[in-house]
């Protein structure tokens, strides 16, 4: 199936809650992360009569606007991570500053920006010890790497994502878990996935600095400006967490989550097949 269900490690997440091995195939296409729109990368070729597999009824509304149909909504990877996780679920104990997620590009398309700027933004609003956490093509990138190492802050990466099937790493995701939570605040240049999965834990989240322009973006996404008119209270450097809380809820999906053998029968891991 869609080699973009196992991004992140999304696929082996998903099989380790439904209590299995590996990572199976799916039975149609599984949103990989947060966006503005259907839930998928731009220009997705679905096979006609396929099932989509959406984090959030607000994700469905806006794909069923766009003529998208035959969509289940089960929320997000993240949250069932989180269920095989419980135990780091929460902020560690001795968990302290902040964790930063500069806007990032992928194999496809670049960012254009300053990320002067950025480190300048963050120190504008960050009090504690930063963690930036680059993009994997990023942080190959030794002149980007040093604008936030000579700023005095840990520069990390949480790895590969993989791409068509090869190089995943099948614990991307938990990765993040761990690091996530290390921190007490999360923050980005723009609303992202990550910020979102900050907020979850309860972090007290952040979107602020130069949101940076991705090389060639299609203008469906209606860019930064989209996202400013749809979601003011997201985009301030100190978001109230009651109000994160609410947002992250319902774009990750967290009362849509499916059972075990929901999942099972959903993605068609009741065969042999799907270890094929």
């Amino acid at each position: 199936m869609h080699h973009a269900n196992h991004f992140y490690g999304h696929a082996h997440v998903m099989a380790a809650y439904a209590g299995l091995h590996g990572s199976p195939r799916i039975w149609g296409y599984l949103q990989h992360g947060w966006n503005i729109l259907d839930g998928f990368a731009y220009n997705t070729a679905f096979v006609a009569g396929m099932p989509k597999f959406v984090w959030s009824d607000s994700v469905r509304r806006r794909g069923f606007s766009m003529g998208l149909r035959n969509q289940s909504v089960i929320g997000a990877p993240w949250l069932y991570l989180l269920q095989v996780h419980p135990g780091l679920a929460t902020p560690a104990n001795d968990a302290e500053g902040t964790i930063f997620y500069p806007f990032h590009g992928w194999e496809g398309q670049h960012v254009l920006g300053d990320h002067g700027r950025i480190v300048a933004s963050i120190n504008e609003h960050e009090q504690g010890p930063v963690t930036v956490c680059l993009y994997w093509n990023e942080y190959q990138n030794e002149a980007i790497r040093q604008v936030y190492e000579s700023a005095g802050f840990r520069v990390i990466t949480h790895g590969y994502r993989g791409l068509h099937w090869r190089k995943t790493d099948k614990d991307f995701l938990l990765k993040q878990l761990k690091e996530i939570r290390k921190h007490r605040r999360v923050a980005s240049n723009r609303l992202s996935s990550a910020v979102l999965y900050g907020a979850s834990l309860g972090l007290q989240p952040g979107v602020y600095g130069d949101p940076m322009l991705l090389e060639n973006e299609h203008p469906s996404f209606g860019g930064q400006a989209r996202i400013k008119r749809m979601w003011p209270e997201m985009d301030q450097p100190y978001v109230p967490l009651p109000q994160a809380r609410e947002f992250t809820d319902t774009e990750l999906g967290v009362e849509n989550l499916a059972h075990p053998a929901e999942i099972r029968e959903m993605f068609q891991w009741t065969t042999k097949k799907a270890f094929q």
